[in-house]
């Protein structure tokens, strides 16, 4: 019974404690309030330049007659150019790094650390959002935009009701994938002094010098998340099937 009362001892040392549950409930609010903002960012953004990408791409196969018209697909021809950059700097840059920079260097002095690592972690995840939509956008049979401007719908229009729907299908289960890693990506905003659930353990961790307990629940803690977000997106795909059946 040794081992059982030096578990409830450690329990008590790390949840009841000087109320130490509170600084966990306030890193997992954090951590879900930053995840939740950095997606929405990045699906956001990232839908945005996946389409801009592959809208200026059809543009410069037409050929060009004016000097107008070839000035435009020259300015969609650099805009391609400097996206494809961004994509490239965000991917090869470590995420910490970025959020570094964010912090200390382009938002130096923001009051709210929060909207920091939410803007940094936003566009590191656009990134990434951006090359997932765009492989399924190229995955959908190049007919679909020809049948769609064929029926006198524009290019913006045949993109996002026809092409985007058929290629949101393909890319969602790598989308569920960087979901999840948003989530434990979240880890990371401790270096800036954010209170998200790695920083709580080890917040808890120096004042009782216990490891085990806190670092075993936040262990947990983030693997229900990454479940409960793998079952919803599996709900999600189960009815997309379902919808094509139909």
């Amino acid at each position: 019974m040794n081992w059982m009362n030096e578990l409830t001892a450690e329990f008590e040392k790390t949840f009841i404690r000087d109320d130490r549950y509170k600084v966990f409930v306030t890193g997992f609010k954090n951590t879900i309030l930053i995840t939740l903002v950095s997606l929405c960012v990045g699906l956001i953004a990232g839908i945005l330049i996946a389409i801009a990408r592959y809208g200026f791409r059809q543009m410069k196969r037409k050929a060009a007659v004016t000097w107008y018209a070839k000035l435009w697909y020259a300015i969609c021809w650099v805009a391609d150019k400097i996206l494809a950059l961004y994509v490239a700097v965000i991917r090869g840059v470590p995420l910490v790094v970025q959020l570094l920079i964010m912090a200390f260097v382009v938002m130096a002095g923001f009051p709210n650390k929060i909207v920091v690592c939410c803007i940094a972690m936003g566009l590191n995840s656009a990134a990434y959002v951006s090359e997932v939509v765009r492989g399924g956008i190229n995955a959908v049979d190049v007919g679909q935009m020809e049948a769609g401007r064929s029926l006198g719908l524009s290019t913006a229009t045949t993109i996002f009701f026809i092409i985007l729907p058929q290629a949101f299908k393909s890319a969602l289960p790598a989308l569920c994938n960087e979901g999840i890693a948003v989530l434990k990506e979240t880890s990371i905003v401790g270096y800036i002094a954010v209170v998200d659930l790695t920083r709580a353990s080890d917040l808890v961790r120096s004042r009782t010098m216990a490891p085990m307990m806190p670092l075993f629940f936040i262990a947990i803690v983030y693997f229900a998340c990454v479940m409960i977000l793998s079952w919803g997106v599996s709900i999600l795909e189960r009815r997309l099937k379902q919808g094509d059946r139909g």
